[in-house]
Order: structure tokens, then C-alpha cells, then sequence
């Protein structure tokens, strides 16, 4: 599994609003907080917004907040949903995609590295991301590693 830039930028976009759960923000803060370009990270908000991951609200005190707690939203669903489901090989998704599936040696490797991936960014909240921060030394506040 490949992550993109963009979804990078999406996970520091929503760690941050995880630290700041209890708060609007505004685009700007989270941009210049997290190292990420405005540009980039209002088509970033639209995709997870359209998920349920972030909510925004318009007007002079409007911005961005998570849509749920952040113990109730993980990596998965975010990398998700800028870059789609994830697949090791296309045929580890949907074995129409290939038509040696069913007796391909390497088949069950790419579904169980899948899965396996999947599995572990499931169990990744961005509340157990924070408490991980916290434990590292010499850490920025909003700093993602």
C-alpha cells in the first residue's frame, strides 16, 4: 500500500482536529499548524467531510472539527477516503480483475498483506495517536511525529 501525499496531509489534517476536539478551526490554522498547503487542504476537508470525518460550519466563528470522537475514528477510514479502498494487487480487492485468481500462488498473499494492512490501521484511533505523541520526548505540540 502506497500512501500518497494527499493523504498524508489528510491524517496530519485530522490529528490535528483530534487535539483539538473541543474547538472550531479555522482552514488556515490547521494549514500553517500542520505544514500543509491551504491549496491542497480545502479538497483534502471536502473528501472527508463527504465521510463523515470532519464537519465544517460557515459563517465569522465557522471551520472545521471532527465529525466523532477521536477514539471513534481511525486511520483506515481516513486513508480511505482520499485515496479509495486499499489494495496490495488489484485482484487482492476483486478477483474479477484478474483471471488467474483462482489458481494464482501468489493470490492469497496479496488478500492476507491486505487485510493485514487494513486490520492494523483499523486498531489505529487518533485518540491512541495523541496518547503515542505524548509519550515521545522533546515533541511539538502539533507536531505529527
Amino acid at each position: 500500500m502506497f500512501v500518497t501525499r494527499e493523504a498524508d496531509y489528510a491524517v496530519r489534517c485530522v490529528l490535528f482536529l483530534s487535539r483539538e476536539a473541543d474547538r472550531t478551526v479555522s482552514a488556515n490554522e490547521i494549514a500553517n499548524s500542520m505544514a500543509v498547503p491551504k491549496s491542497f487542504l480545502s479538497k483534502i476537508l471536502q473528501k472527508l467531510s463527504k465521510k463523515g470525518i470532519v464537519q465544517s460550519s460557515q459563517g465569522m466563528a465557522g471551520g472545521f472539527r471532527l465529525a466523532r470522537l477521536p477514539d471513534q475514528v481511525n486511520l483506515f477510514e481516513v486513508l480511505e477516503a482520499i485515496q479509495g479502498p486499499s489494495m496490495v494487487n488489484a485482484c487482492a480487492t476483486d478477483r474479477h480483475q484478474c483471471g488467474f485468481s483462482s489458481y494464482c500462488v501468489v493470490h492469497p498473499i496479496w488478500v492476507e498483506l491486505r487485510e493485514g494492512i487494513e486490520q492494523r490501521l483499523k486498531k489505529e484511533t487518533f485518540a491512541g495517536l495523541i496518547k503515542k505523541g505524548k509519550r515521545v520526548l522533546g515533541v511539538r505540540q502539533n507536531s505529527l511525529y
